[in-house]
């Protein structure tokens, strides 16, 4: 199964760095130059990404961006979507944002 491990720290700054890792997670681009690691089993069709989240301790609403581009990519590569160790912030955030739900497994 496919696994985004998000850094520590993602901030707006860090989100190109995120996409890159994320786009070659579900097999859409090369290879990432850096930024969170990636584990990758099999192919992406008929896979799970699974975004782990349980590093990150600093952040802004920029992870919620990353997280929900890598539902709609996940979505886009036939493949379902889950998140591991979110931080209670974070879902704090998506509540507030009304996106929790996105967040859950499809």
């Amino acid at each position: 199964m496919p696994t985004l491990a998000l850094p520590s720290t993602l901030t707006h700054a860090e989100v190109p760095i995120c996409l890159q890792a994320l786009a070659k997670a579900c097999g859409t681009a090369g290879p990432s130059s850096g930024g969170p690691a990636l584990r990758s089993e099999g192919g992406p069709s008929g896979q799970t990404l699974v975004a782990d989240a349980s590093a990150l301790s600093h952040f802004d609403s920029s992870a919620l961006a990353v997280l929900l581009e890598a539902r709609r990519l996940a979505t886009a590569q036939a493949m379902g979507f889950s998140v591991q160790g979110l931080p209670a912030r974070l879902a704090g955030l998506a509540a507030l944002y009304g996106v929790t739900d996105l967040l859950a497994g499809l």
